[in-house]
């Protein structure tokens, strides 16, 4: 692992892009609400759940508060501490007490905290992480669905989740934007402007500036061909391939860094189908699936180094960030919109106002509240159970813990850098420094007015 203390693109040779959520910002409420809408007409119509869930109410999303985790036998949302312990509890959309929440998980790590901090996997039977805004809606719809079943007969042990991930694939699947399938993709395609942020002009700049320095730009993404072409074309234009030196689609991540070249090759398509597999990446162009072993080789060749330096930026702890940087020791720039949560001044907006003469801040007090959760608390630090009152007693959180660990800096979007030279020097997060250190543009106020008391475990 790098110990130098600070971070410059300047330094990479190859700079890598995560597209949902990243490259292409979402209209949060927005997207939320249609993602919710999809898993639920399915559990609706094809799995005859109870009708109420289609209906939502306005402020309901605040449940949403990305690293909640779903012991999906027992129907309980958790929200961890660093060391494992359980700081905040619902059962379905039910908010624990102090005292209920030390009766069920008393101050012991939660039980499947090993597996869970080994990152090795999101979900298993017994549970699921919610690590990004794809997910999240889905999280809401899970603790409605536990409320129902409840109202109807005590459950003990839930089965609900199977058809969950049968809902998941049936508005994801490789083949539902063609078909226009489920929900989803057939309404982005007819309203892509409710859902989708253009790219402001300040990163497409950056994007050129970064590839006229030499750097081989790459786009990784798991999203499909004709669903990354609809964004592409929509954030950055019809030439949008220009931007990129190489481009790969339906990644699988977090696979694409674990996997084998024999476990996972690349492959080319033709018209959006997958052809079959390639022994080897020889040339930049489009490709689907494949390892980052392989595309390492093909950097290397490139640049003609050893060992060429990548950064690779990403929105979700355990497909992005997590392996970039456990199994290809890549840099790592975690986008972390809650980084803006704490932004309370935001300049109002008048509709009248020219798309392109609307600030930085273009469209975020629709949003802010979505990532400030009531229910929830602060997404990086929480004050113990049963101690609300002892100031001292505040620890950071297990996400906030990961960020430190696993990225080299966290910035809210990439906008916030877009305008900085190529060789701007970031103070990186290392195991010897501040752990906001790698915060920028400043570290969440939750970490910075609790600095001194925010206990390290």
């Amino acid at each position: 692992m790098q110990q130098y203390s600070s971070f410059s693109l300047a330094d990479c040779d190859a700079v890598g892009f995560d597209l949902d959520h990243t490259l292409c910002r979402y209209q949060l409420p927005q997207s939320a609400r249609l993602i919710y809408d999809s898993f639920a007409q399915y559990l609706v119509t094809e799995k005859g759940y109870d009708e109420d869930l289609l209906t939502l109410a306005p402020d309901s999303l605040d449940f949403c508060c990305k690293g909640l985790v779903l012991d999906i036998e027992e129907g309980n949302f958790l929200k961890l501490a660093e060391d494992g312990t359980v700081l905040r509890a619902s059962h379905g959309t039910k908010s624990m007490t102090s005292e209920e929440l030390l009766e069920t998980f008393g101050t012991r790590e939660w039980k499947h905290f090993n597996t869970i901090s080994g990152m090795v996997s999101r979900s298993g039977t017994q549970y699921y992480l919610y690590d990004n805004y794809f997910d999240l809606p889905g999280a809401l719809l899970c603790a409605r669905v536990v409320d129902s079943l409840d109202q109807h007969d005590d459950q003990k042990k839930y089965d609900f989740w199977k058809d969950m991930v049968a809902a998941i694939q049936h508005n994801y699947k490789i083949s539902a934007f063609k078909e226009d399938c489920g929900t989803y993709f057939p309404e982005v395609k007819n309203h892509p402007d409710k859902y989708l942020q253009r790219c402001p002009e300040s990163v497409k700049k950056w994007l050129k500036q970064l590839k006229s320095a030499g750097k081989i730009l790459l786009l990784i993404t798991s999203s499909h061909s004709d669903y990354c072409r609809l964004l592409c074309e929509h954030i950055l234009g019809n030439d949008f391939e220009e931007y990129f030196d190489i481009v790969i689609t339906n990644a699988l991540k977090p696979g694409f860094f674990s996997h084998t070249p024999n476990q996972r090759p690349f492959r080319t398509l033709e018209n959006d189908e997958e052809q079959e597999a390639l022994l080897s990446l020889d040339k930049p162009g489009w490709y689907s699936q494949g390892n980052a072993i392989q595309l390492y080789e093909l950097l290397k060749k490139m640049t003609g180094k050893l060992d060429p330096k990548v950064v690779y930026f990403g929105d979700s702890m355990h497909s992005d960030i997590f392996p970039a940087r456990h199994y290809s020791n890549w840099e790592t720039v975690f986008i972390l919109e809650e980084l803006l949560g704490d932004k309370v001044t935001v300049p109002a907006e008048t509709e009248s106002e020219p798309l392109e003469k609307k600030g930085k801040y273009e469209g975020h007090q629709l949003k802010a509240p979505y990532f400030v959760s009531k229910q929830w608390g602060s997404f990086f630090v929480d004050r113990l159970p049963g101690l609300e009152n002892a100031e001292e007693t505040l620890v950071r959180t297990w996400s906030c813990r990961c960020i430190t660990t696993y990225s080299t800096i966290a910035i809210p979007s990439l906008e916030a850098i877009a305008d900085l030279p190529l060789d701007y020097r970031f103070a990186r997060f290392s195991s010897n420094s501040s752990p906001t250190a790698g915060y920028y543009p400043s570290p969440p106020r939750a970490l910075l007015s609790n600095e001194e008391s925010v206990t390290m475990k």
